[in-house]
């Protein structure tokens, strides 16, 4: 795709206005300026990128893409002053900022001033991003060094172009190099796609609805109720609710059955979805899910265990809690609250979790939850074991399912400590205070959402249930500045057990 073909395909019919100046002047060679004539005529273009603003399904946007059949969409520095005041001036204006990279890399008739040119790009993106400004990246084909490795890399949300090739050295400077084939299959959007460091691989056509969705979210406006479909009819107790007097090993079971609703049933009952994916640094992990999405017309991150993306043996991995804390930072960049859902059979006790990390990440989850300035829930939606659970506990409010439970150990393995067998797992949950109720009681929940009698019993109502508790603890947040909030919550917790 050329540059003028990505811009309308993704913007409204008629809606781009251009915002480019003719290319500031450059010393060049003789032979250089002829190049960038002939670049110039086959290209269509007067420089490798376009910028400018235009309408996403009638929301104002700002748009840099760049134009490959220019000098193979290199960077130098006419195209990257081009691209910072295009940054700026849609950081100035207020406007999310759509990027789409594709280049070989750096303009190498320039050099290194070229080179260093990757530095003010980066700034300026740093600057558009801290000023809690949407900046959504779609990476074409191809997309390679210095250009990935700068603006390519730093967007909220990072999609590429079906088949696309992305990486840091290119191929044919590898083989020049080294002497060998680049190992295939590994720079493509797939592979990337796969090992966490983007978070999907779409047509165009598709990231313009994705791009709207996450757009519609981050605007951080909230909706009313009545405005989200399939809201019309209120939701109804289907039965007996669940025994409050019930014990803590009945809670324990009742988390483990197989048709115990999770995070993604939540998910099905809200709106403007927009499922990310990894770390966005190599990592990813299929026992959580990260997404924007909105909880009853209330736009959030949300971020939570997936049962049923893990066998019953899987554990979260400290990528997992680094995904967390990407949850955490794209919150706290896009000045939205933050949902955590807890369901998880605990953190991996393993070699390599040991040596990658898992401590320092739980501790990592914990500073950045009760420091982070945005409204956060947690939901205690099922089990919730160890360090992986407590890692998404601390927040402004905290939510318990009826037979949602926390603990430090499953309770076997509390027993296995204590009694040196598995068969006191019923007593010491009891003795460990782990059920909903108790933890009320103790200040470490503050609301219960019921259950009839269990949550596996009715998933759809019960999930619907949900999704209205988080969307009215959302709305209530709102109307406290950061600073309370956060004073609040480090308070909260400083009490708990005195």
């Amino acid at each position: 795709m050329s540059a003028n073909e990505v811009i309308a395909r993704l913007l409204d019919v008629d809606s781009f206005v251009s915002w480019d100046r003719p290319p500031i002047g450059r010393a060049a060679s003789p032979r250089y300026r002829q190049e960038l004539v002939d670049a110039s005529r086959r290209a269509g273009t007067d420089e490798s990128v376009l910028t400018g603003e235009g309408l996403l399904r009638g929301r104002r946007v700002a748009v840099i893409a760049c134009e490959f059949g220019f000098l193979a969409g290199s960077i130098g520095v006419a195209a990257a002053e081009r691209i910072v005041e295009a940054v700026e001036r849609a950081t100035e204006l207020g406007l999310p900022l759509i990027a789409s990279p594709t280049s070989g890399g750096t303009r190498m008739q320039e050099g290194t001033v070229a080179f260093v040119q990757m530095v003010k790009i980066a700034g300026a993106v740093a600057v558009h991003k801290a000023a809690g400004i949407p900046y959504l990246v779609y990476l074409r084909n191809p997309t390679m060094g210095g250009v990935f490795a700068s603006w390519g890399s730093l967007g909220h949300i990072t999609f590429a172009q079906p088949g696309a090739l992305i990486g840091f050295l290119g191929p044919r400077v590898y083989e020049a190099l080294y002497g060998k084939a680049f190992p295939p299959g590994v720079q493509t959007a797939e592979n990337l796609y796969r090992n966490g460091v983007i978070d999907g691989v779409v047509p165009i056509e598709v990231f313009r609805r994705i791009a709207h969705r996450a757009l519609s979210v981050c605007a951080g406006l909230p909706l009313p109720l009545s405005a989200e479909p399939g809201w019309a009819a209120p939701v109804r107790n289907p039965g007996i609710p669940a025994n409050p007097a019930a014990t803590a090993w009945d809670s324990v079971l009742s988390t483990r059955r197989p048709g115990r609703p999770g995070i993604r049933d939540l998910l099905r009952h809200t709106s403007q979805r927009v499922p990310l994916s990894g770390t966005g640094q190599g990592e990813t992990d299929r026992t959580v899910l990260l997404a924007l999405a909105r909880f009853g017309g209330q736009p959030c991150v949300v971020f939570g265990h997936d049962r049923s993306g893990r066998l019953e043996e899987q554990t979260m991995s400290p990528a997992a809690l680094r995904e967390a804390r990407r949850a955490m930072a794209l919150a706290g960049e896009l000045r939205l609250p933050l949902v955590l859902v807890i369901d998880t059979v605990g953190a991996a006790l393993s070699k390599e979790a040991e040596e990658r990390g898992l401590a320092g990440e739980i501790a990592r989850c914990l500073a950045d939850l009760v420091t982070l300035d945005t409204p956060t829930v947690s939901v205690l939606l099922g089990q919730g074991t160890g360090g992986g659970a407590l890692a998404l506990l601390p927040a402004d409010r905290v939510l318990a399912a009826r037979h949602g439970w926390l603990a430090p150990l499953p309770p076997e393995g509390a027993s296995a400590i204590v009694f040196r067998d598995i068969e006191h797992a019923p007593e010491l949950a009891a003795a460990q205070r782990i059920r909903s109720a108790d933890l009320l009681e103790d200040g470490v929940v503050d609301r219960i959402v019921e259950e009839y009698p269990e949550a596996a019993d009715e998933p759809v109502a019960f999930a619907r249930r949900v999704v209205l508790a988080i969307a009215e603890e959302l709305a209530a947040l709102r109307t406290h500045p950061p600073e309370e909030l956060r004073t609040l919550r480090l308070a909260r917790y400083r009490r708990i057990g005195r």
